[in-house]
């Protein structure tokens, strides 16, 4: 599975104007709408039932959330840079910026774990977190976010 697997262009947003967790999980679940079909406050409704269970904010500024919809056909996935900081609970209390939000379908078990797991892999990366929170452009973060793994070490 690979990064374009999971976005398209139009699934990144650079400079997402939002105050609050809350704010967050409502602007990106509204732009999942446009991408699945789904309706918007279902989509919503998934995320704070996630939450629910435990904060996705990872730490180091970075929130994955995600959750299982059963009307899905498939794994999407939408990225956020975050123009201002927002408390997200995260793990090491402090506001997350960048913001990796998956969507899977009810029986997407073992390729739902993988992507999370990519993702987080990915994200991890500080240099690669360095590189996102420097972009000036959805197409830059978009281009950074799905450059392959082995270009992305031949760089550094």
């Amino acid at each position: 599975m690979e990064m374009t697997d999971l976005l398209t262009p139009d699934s990144v947003i650079n400079g997402l104007r939002v105050t609050s967790k809350k704010q967050v999980l409502q602007d990106l679940s509204e732009r999942s709408a446009a991408l699945t079909g789904l309706a918007g406050r279902e989509v919503l409704d998934t995320m704070l039932a996630r939450e629910r269970l435990g904060t996705t904010g990872v730490g180091q500024g970075i929130a994955i959330p995600h959750g299982r919809m059963e009307s899905l056909d498939r794994i999407y996935g939408l990225f956020a840079r975050l123009s201002t900081p927002v408390d997200f609970e995260s793990l090491d209390e402090q506001p997350v910026d960048l913001i990796f939000m998956l969507l899977a379908p009810d029986g997407a078990g073992a390729d739902h774990l993988k992507a999370l797991a990519k993702i987080s892999r990915l994200l991890r990366d500080k240099s690669i977190c360095t590189k996102l929170r420097g972009c000036d452009s959805s197409d830059a973060l978009y281009a950074l976010l799905t450059e392959k793994v082995a270009e992305r070490q031949a760089v550094s």
